[in-house]
């Protein structure tokens, strides 16, 4: 009988990112996945055959290349390059395993047109989305986000940031409905509307990681893994078994085994292993989720880069749902040879949004208008699920689904929340935790 102080059930990004974390901690940690290969549901499919067969089509045609060369996510994101995730990335040492590019352009969709976002006071002059006097208010409103710094009220002018809500925000800085709607939901990344409401903090701070994510890197303020996402939870893999973590693929979970009310062990093939506390994805705890809603993703295979985008081999479009009289946005991510995931000249484009009515592609369909001619169309309806409690009573803690963004802002607070969970403590990037174990030694 194997005793282990935490179990992950799952090899998903966000359930194999807090098993590095742990292992890196101290914690004796376990690794069960019903699935042959790493990611679960975030996984990247490689070779393309597999794809084709995942999806019941059939195919695919000689023109498309040797199936090896092709890296297809089931759920591309992409990474603010001074977002979280990559701090948790550069914290945990993964870096060490991956190779990472920066995606060519960051787009909106306005009036049937794709145009590209202004980050910088340079691209704000530059931009077809304003006129002239909008320009100006709006590098005022850049300015004043880059400047903020919420430890230092006379960054505020005269706000109270946790008061003031991001409407009122925009209407002292006196911005056309235009220039909210691309702020709010290109560069502050908002999903709906609903953030207008709320106070302006939240949105001043994403305001400002968008700008200073776009300034490392000019082109756009996104970066994206060589080989695709699937790289990242066999990084983490390689950083848990590195502190001592053991994985067990293609194996069947039997049973969670409880015992007054929390978790004991988990009985795989027949085999128990003991543990403290259980960490896993949705798909494994059916009984203790609950549907919140559903997601629709495309993914779709080109032959030519997207129209308007300047010829970029990877880019990210965002729809905005007050263009399409829609709830929620849509999202276009477009990635290509350039970053090692198909065939040379070809280009893998996914549109997602959460589903709002009973005919799902046809909500996304003002997406794959923009993306015509498309060679192959791979279409997916997923529930989004969450758990039904924090954990904390059964120490059983449960990820949430992965939503229609085509970013990580949400993973990562999901990443964070779980984190504060399970350990008690908040996720800092400080020294690297192998670092800080060690000194906690001495």
């Amino acid at each position: 009988m194997q005793e282990y102080d935490i179990i992950v059930l799952g090899t998903g990004l966000k359930e194999c990112i807090l098993s590095g974390l742990m292992s890196q901690s101290g914690k004796k940690v376990l690794h069960i996945d019903k699935n042959p290969y790493y990611g679960g549901e975030s996984a990247s499919i490689s070779p393309l055959e597999q794809l084709y067969k995942r999806f019941k089509v059939p195919g695919p045609a000689k023109s498309m290349g040797r199936g090896k060369e092709w890296n297809i996510d089931l759920i591309p994101k992409f990474f603010l390059a001074n977002g979280e995730l990559v701090k948790i990335l550069v914290h945990t040492e993964v870096t060490r395993y991956l190779d990472f590019k920066v995606v060519e352009g960051s787009y909106v969709h306005k009036a049937g047109k794709v145009h590209k976002v202004p980050g910088t006071e340079e691209e704000a002059h530059a931009s077809d989305l304003m006129g002239m006097f909008d320009k100006r208010r709006f590098k005022k409103l850049l300015l004043f986000a880059l400047n903020f710094d919420v430890r230092n009220p006379r960054t505020y002018q005269d706000m109270d940031p946790k008061r003031t809500t991001t409407r009122d925000l925009f209407s002292r800085f006196d911005l056309g409905l235009d220039v909210m709607e691309f702020t709010g939901h290109a560069i502050a990344l908002h999903s709906s509307d609903s953030y207008l409401d709320q106070p302006c903090l939240e949105t001043i701070t994403r305001i400002k990681l968008y700008s200073e994510s776009l300034s490392r890197h000019s082109t756009s303020p996104y970066i994206y893994p060589v080989y695709g996402l699937g790289e990242l939870p066999q990084g983490f893999a390689r950083l848990s078994a590195e502190y001592g973590g053991t994985f067990l693929l293609n194996r069947a979970v039997d049973e969670i085994v409880m015992d007054n009310g929390k978790v004991n062990a988990v009985k795989s093939d027949g085999k128990l292993f003991h543990c403290k506390q259980l960490i896993c994805d949705p798909s494994y705890v059916p009984n203790r989720v609950r549907k919140v809603g559903r997601v629709i993703r495309v993914i779709c295979l080109l032959n030519h880069p997207v129209k308007n985008t300047h010829e970029a081999s990877s880019c990210q479009i965002i729809i905005p749902q007050a263009q399409l009289n829609r709830k929620s946005d849509i999202y276009i991510s477009v990635v290509s040879y350039a970053h090692n995931v198909a065939s040379d000249g070809v280009y893998i484009a996914t549109v997602s949004t959460t589903v709002e009515t009973s005919n799902p592609e046809k909500e996304v369909q003002p997406g794959l208008d923009l993306l015509e001619p498309i060679m192959q169309k791979f279409v997916s309806v997923c529930k989004l699920l969450v758990p039904n409690e924090d954990g904390k009573k059964s120490q059983i803690f449960v990820s949430r689904s992965y939503d229609a963004t085509n970013h990580f802002v949400n993973e990562c607070e999901d990443i964070k929340d779980m984190y504060h969970r399970i350990t008690g403590a908040e996720l800092c990037f400080g020294r690297s935790r192998h670092q800080s174990h060690n000194s906690d030694d001495n």
